[in-house]
């Protein structure tokens, strides 16, 4: 059994989450075990406990503890087997690839990465999308479970570190569509409710959900981080639902759908923040328009543009309107050739 270990996280490896640091490290160390020693107080950043997703930044200290070394003799290191299945879904969202990205139209349902309850995941499934590289692809965002579109993955550590720090520090732009109840009003405008996470949920995940603080309120809050959210309405169905564009100026957990609902107009299907205690301007309650209107949740990343990290050029990708999305608009008579794909520029 080897001692505690104290490493310094160099340049390289900075911004990647801490369990799949250790994993890269340790290959025989399972998520569960880092889970648990993360639980126990084990395994720290610079002294201060953590979680297996806490993010790690160059510089930091961290302390491993006591590794099992028969562990790597007794456990050969497994290689995840995709299913035929799996590997045909994950090949076929892909929209753009080359030597250092890989573009998905991510379907609607199919979680980012995995958790205690999540053992199907974009992360798990990478390994189908080699394409013949040695390393598997990078995820470098996310999106939530139920959020459909585009969702850009690094096909080396290098690229992976460059396309976060980008990510990172808003050098991308992302456009969202979104069906919501009602209208908002005015046309146009930005939303800067920060946010927490709600009191009295679960542990992380997609089962937590956050909580809105007023601007002038944030202070109030140890844990409140403040949250830009632009909208644009694009098209309406009378005063009942609307077409509205998003853009994300900061990359909170659920802002969208947190800042939509907030201000009367809950994204349709969202029954995280869209129930029947949510009130809105649009007719009936909640987020479901009910009909033949599908009640998955109708948010979609359509867009997004970034400077390549090899050419240098900037890059753009659309994403194409999953299938309940996509029946919602031509039962509204939305007509996606009469809208830009960034309107907040076309202002």
């Amino acid at each position: 059994m080897s001692g505690v270990e104290h490493i310094v996280v160099s340049s390289e490896d900075g911004g990647q989450r801490l369990d799949r640091w250790l994993k890269r490290k340790y290959e025989f160390i399972g998520q569960a075990r880092i889970e648990k020693m993360c639980r126990k107080g084990e395994l720290r950043i610079d002294g201060s406990r953590c979680k297996a997703a806490s993010r790690i930044e160059a510089g930091q200290v961290i302390r491993i503890p006591p590794i099992p070394q028969e562990s790597v003799l007794a456990r050969p290191i497994e290689t995840r087997v995709i299913s035929p299945d799996d590997t045909k879904l994950i090949q076929a969202a892909v929209i753009y690839k080359d030597d250092y990205l890989i573009v998905l139209n991510k379907p609607a349902g199919l979680p980012t990465q995995g958790g205690s309850k999540q053992k199907r995941h974009v992360d798990g499934m990478s390994e189908a999308l080699r394409f013949g590289n040695e390393e598997k692809p990078r995820l470098v965002h996310r999106l939530d479970k139920d959020t459909s579109g585009v969702l850009v993955m690094a096909r080396t550590r290098k690229v992976a570190q460059a396309l976060t720090e980008a990510f990172r520090h808003r050098e991308t732009r992302k456009i969202y569509w979104a069906a919501v109840a009602g209208v908002p009003s005015p046309k146009m405008g930005t939303i800067k409710y920060g946010l927490r996470k709600a009191p009295g949920r679960g542990s992380g995940g997609e089962g937590e959900k956050m909580q809105c603080i007023h601007p002038s309120d944030l202070a109030q809050y140890d844990d409140a981080k403040r949250a830009t959210s632009d909208y644009a309405v694009l098209n309406q169905l009378a005063k009942r639902a609307a077409w509205v564009a998003l853009s994300p100026i900061t990359g909170r957990t659920h802002q969208l759908r947190a800042h939509m609902a907030e201000i009367g107009h809950p994204i349709i299907g969202d029954g995280k923040y869209g129930g029947s205690g949510q009130e809105n301007q649009g007719d009936g309650w909640g987020a479901q328009l009910g009909g033949d209107i599908s009640r998955k949740l109708h948010l979609h990343a359509r867009f997004i543009s970034f400077q390549h990290p090899a050419r240098r050029e900037i890059v753009s990708f659309t994403a194409e309107l999953p299938r309940h999305i996509s029946a919602t608009w031509s039962t509204f008579q939305w007509d996606l050739e009469e809208v830009p794909n960034d309107p907040f520029e076309a202002e």
